[in-house]
């Protein structure tokens, strides 16, 4: 259950930003309208997976918070569904905390995801964290003012910071915003490591805890796509305790 929280005073988006839930828990929905209606977010929500599923494709929002367990279809077949033919942001909640939830929502394409025992500043923190990364604008630099490449290719991988796409072999990779930026960022080490700290300071997660792992999906995530081995890495290599590289086959 989401902790009861005053909202924070900091400046509230410039404009109304609609916001659906999709959650059969009729009193989180109603914390987190409470929570985020004074920031000057909108907020509308519905309690059936198929209801869901409509009214997020029958209307514009700026994001939606997405429950894993749902009456009617459950969440991933909304995500299914909304994915089919919208971008919008998506937040997954997943109340079982499995991994197994979280990786499969990212791999479907949700945004980011939490835990369903979160506190609203962190919701909050979430919110505007996948906001940032989906505003980025195109091609614009992790590391500061240095103008961004046209592309960086290892081997069959090709990454074009100023399309926010990349190809393996040809064949388009289906990032997710945060699964792009991770990826790039590691490029642009060019063979170095990236420690967990760092990745999340340059993708806007959120402070980085000790105990936290969600970067560690996230590049789980990422492997799959790009077909990686961890025990036998082409792409992605784990520095045990300290963070991850992307090996760069052009430095050998």
């Amino acid at each position: 259950m989401i902790s009861s929280e005053p909202s924070p005073k900091s400046t509230p988006p410039g404009n109304d930003q609609k916001i659906l839930i999709i959650d059969d828990d009729r009193e989180l929905c109603a914390l987190i309208a409470d929570y985020l209606q004074p920031l000057r977010y909108g907020v509308v929500a519905e309690h059936d997976g198929r209801a869901g599923a409509d009214r997020a494709l029958s209307e514009e929002f700026h994001a939606i918070i997405l429950d894993v367990m749902l009456p009617g279809i459950d969440g991933f077949e909304v995500l299914r569904a909304i994915r089919s033919r919208s971008d919008v942001l998506v937040l997954m909640l997943t109340a079982r905390g499995e991994e197994t939830d979280r990786i499969v929502g990212l791999e479907m394409g949700a945004d980011d995801y939490l835990p369903k025992t979160f506190s609203s500043r962190e919701l909050l923190a979430r919110l505007r964290a996948v906001t940032r990364r989906r505003g980025v604008k195109a091609g614009a630099s992790a590391e500061g003012t240095q103008e961004p490449e046209s592309e960086w290719v290892a081997g069959p991988l090709c990454i074009r910071p100023a399309s926010r796409t990349a190809e393996l072999d040809g064949v388009p990779l289906k990032l997710t915003a945060l699964e792009f930026d991770l990826l790039f960022s590691l490029a642009r080490a060019r063979g170095r490591v990236k420690t967990r700290e760092r990745l999340i300071e340059e993708i806007g997660e959120r402070l980085y805890d000790g105990m936290d792992r969600s970067i560690d999906v996230h590049i789980w995530s990422l492997r799959r796509k790009l077909g990686d081995d961890p025990k036998a890495p082409r792409f992605i290599k784990t520095v045990r305790a300290i963070g991850y590289m992307l090996i760069d086959p052009n430095a050998e």
